[in-house]
């Protein structure tokens, strides 16, 4: 659609993830998230026997198989279309894949309709304060240099906000959270490699796409290092996992009380009574 932006160079995301599926190492990170996933369905407790899983890597999915009997594997192609028939899943897992998408609310619309009533979806994506350090970083080095910052850290979202939106695309019973982990690596290059390896190198569709010049990099490490080290040397990384959980509508499921259906007043229930603005304290009854 034409009033959708375009952040992501969605091509190259999906080049760069499948390159990062066929390494010999996973990421820590898809790992972790994969047990997040993994652990939130298993909250469920429910057998399910449909599942769909897009975009997660081999060894992410390799945590996800027990929860259900069959699977589909799908992927969110360039134009971000899920392929898959409608109605037809009742569990949908994703890992490490929806942070990199232009159209969010249309994703999780296209989930949503992917599972039956009923049906649950649980997603974890990168968002919040991820790679604080590293943005922040070379911002400084290139302002320090050139006088000016071009993107390198795609932009993550509020978990307040990623909550919203699984209301606006229909599920019910929404939950959003985060899982925080800080990371400490010896050395720069050790955390490009663990970018690398799980496909998250920069792929946002502005992106400069020459290579860093060395004296904006040694700026941006010397800056690094001067504001996000330990003092044996380790250099901080942020990674914030959003994790969405919903349910698609169904009859079953809790609703909440129409108002005025209350059996009980609040004063009644907290032991006090009722009283108008500008009255004086009531004494608790004994």
């Amino acid at each position: 659609m034409s009033d959708v932006p375009h952040i992501f160079d969605r091509k190259a995301r999906i080049l760069r993830r499948a390159r990062a599926a066929r390494a010999s190492e996973q990421s820590f990170l898809v790992l972790e998230a994969a047990a997040g996933v993994a652990e939130r369905a298993g909250a469920a407790n429910r057998r399910f026997h449909n599942a769909l899983e897009f975009g997660s890597a081999d060894a992410a999915f390799g945590l996800l198989k027990p929860l259900a009997g069959n699977w589909t594997r799908a992927e969110f192609g360039e134009h971000e279309v899920l392929d898959v028939p409608a109605e037809s899943f009742d569990l949908a897992v994703s890992v490490l894949t929806l942070h990199a998408m232009n159209d969010l609310p249309g994703a999780l619309i296209q989930m949503r309709r992917a599972l039956k009533p009923d049906g649950l979806l649980v997603a974890a994506l990168f968002g919040g304060d991820t790679l604080k350090e590293l943005r922040e970083s070379f911002a400084a080095g290139e302002e320090q240099v050139s006088q000016g910052a071009s993107p390198r850290v795609a932009p993550f979202a509020d978990v307040r906000d990623l909550g919203g939106l699984l209301q606006r695309a229909g599920f019910n019973l929404p939950v959003a959270d985060v899982e925080r982990t800080v990371a400490r690596y010896r050395a720069f290059d050790t955390l490009v490699a663990d970018l690398r390896d799980a496909g998250e190198t920069n792929t946002l569709a502005n992106r400069v796409k020459t290579p860093l010049r060395r004296d904006v990099l040694a700026a941006s490490l010397a800056h690094y290092k001067s504001h996000h080290a330990e003092e044996d040397g380790r250099l901080r990384a942020t990674f914030d996992i959003a994790y969405l959980t919903g349910w698609t509508p169904h009859e079953s499921q809790q609703k909440p009380l129409a108002p005025g259906s209350a059996k009980m007043r609040l004063a009644d229930a907290l032991g006090t009574s009722e009283r108008k603005a500008g009255d004086e304290t009531p004494k608790r009854r004994p």
